[in-house]
């Protein structure tokens, strides 16, 4: 079983807090992680690129020029891809990008991902992120007190001040419990999480 040490946002440290090994200690599957990572990125993309085949232009209805004798190559459209304002060969689509990953798959890529931030030592646990108001230097303060610069910040509940004071710090992002994902925890070099949202994760997906 892990332990890492808690800290307070003036980046004290305020004492340790144990890791369930069912979530933070698991071996690491490196080809979920990819998968995962992949399937986000998919998911993400629209799809909806869209070019004209040379059955979709308009035109080229007729063969330009007789087979033989002219001393030109051979044409039978003045729509086929060599000609301007011809088709486009192999021409992009709509179409979904996503792919399956089971529920199995996906919660052990997470808890691979989150195992790989507790050995880099690049997983932090905070006592408690307070705010009594919407102020991004206070979060910034916080950061630089626990030496951070590009982090996923997880939350035990929808704190509007937390999230709203963090909004506007490049490469910093808040999440809740519920919506964490591999590609998040990938993505951004250290995550930091309160000692409420540690024990949520744990009930979760222990």
């Amino acid at each position: 079983m892990a332990s890492v040490s808690v800290y307070n946002m003036e980046g004290k440290e305020v004492g340790n807090m144990d890791l369930s090994d069912e979530v933070f200690g698991v071996e690491i599957n490196e080809n979920l992680v990819h998968q995962a990572v992949v399937k986000q990125l998919a998911d993400n993309r629209q799809g909806t690129q869209k070019a004209k085949t040379r059955s979709e232009v308009s035109g080229g209805g007729r063969k330009p020029w007789k087979q033989k004798g002219t001393g030109h190559a051979r044409q039978g459209s003045t729509r086929s891809p060599q000609w301007t304002h011809g088709g486009v060969v192999f021409a992009p689509v709509p179409r979904d990008y996503s792919f399956k990953m089971n529920k199995k798959e996906k919660r052990i890529a997470l808890k691979s991902a989150l195992t790989s931030r507790v050995q880099e030592e690049k997983f932090i646990v905070l006592d408690e992120i307070k705010l009594d108001e919407i102020k991004t230097k206070k979060f910034q303060e916080m950061l630089d007190a626990l030496k951070v610069n590009k982090a996923m910040v997880i939350l035990d509940s929808l704190d509007k001040n937390a999230i709203l004071s963090a909004r506007n710090i490049p490469d910093v992002i808040t999440a809740q419990v519920n919506t964490i994902n591999t590609y998040d925890i990938m993505k951004y070099s250290t995550v930091i999480a309160t000692k409420a949202a540690v024990e949520k994760i744990q009930e979760v997906y222990a």
